[in-house]
């Protein structure tokens, strides 16, 4: 299984999350039912909350949940971090696991693009941030949200646990 990790740092917008990387699988689930699967297979490994949609084309982030972000059809240019973060191009198959505190934004989509989202149990409510501003306690909330007892997409076995310590 290819996969890709990244860090991003506090841009002064988007906190990020200095301990914990995204983990990008490609190719991480294939057709013919990418979306039955994605969704099976969440659930399966502990994360609910599921959604159905794409990706807000502005700057946000979750300071009190974890996110997975797979994609069921379609492609994407999806920019991670903040405006200083990194432009990832995801297709039909791959998977983005975000941690709390981290920044994505879609920028640009074609052919039916369409995403499987999910959380954590337990973090399910998750909130919706554009900028931390003034809040001086959401590092301390992003710090505190707990880990994932299993990746996504593969339970045990994934890197997710190896990567997330």
């Amino acid at each position: 299984m290819q996969f890709e990790t990244f860090i991003f740092r506090d841009d002064g917008t988007i906190p990020n999350n200095p301990k914990l990387p995204v983990v990008v699988y490609r190719h991480a689930v294939t057709a013919p039912d990418t979306g039955r699967d994605m969704e099976e297979r969440f659930i399966r490994n502990g994360w609910s909350g599921i959604w159905h949609n794409g990706i807000f084309d502005y700057h946000h982030f979750h300071s009190n949940a974890h996110e997975v972000l797979g994609i069921k059809s379609g492609k994407a240019r999806v920019h991670l971090g903040g405006a200083h973060g990194r432009i990832v191009e995801v297709e039909e198959g791959d998977v983005m696991i975000l941690p709390a505190g981290t920044g994505h934004k879609c920028l640009e989509f074609s052919g039916g693009f369409y995403v499987i989202g999910a959380y954590p149990v337990g973090q399910e409510a998750y909130d919706l941030c554009r900028d931390y501003g003034e809040d001086r306690h959401i590092k301390d909330r992003i710090a505190a949200v707990p880990l994932p007892k299993s990746d996504p997409v593969f339970g045990a076995k994934g890197v997710l646990r190896k990567e997330w310590k």
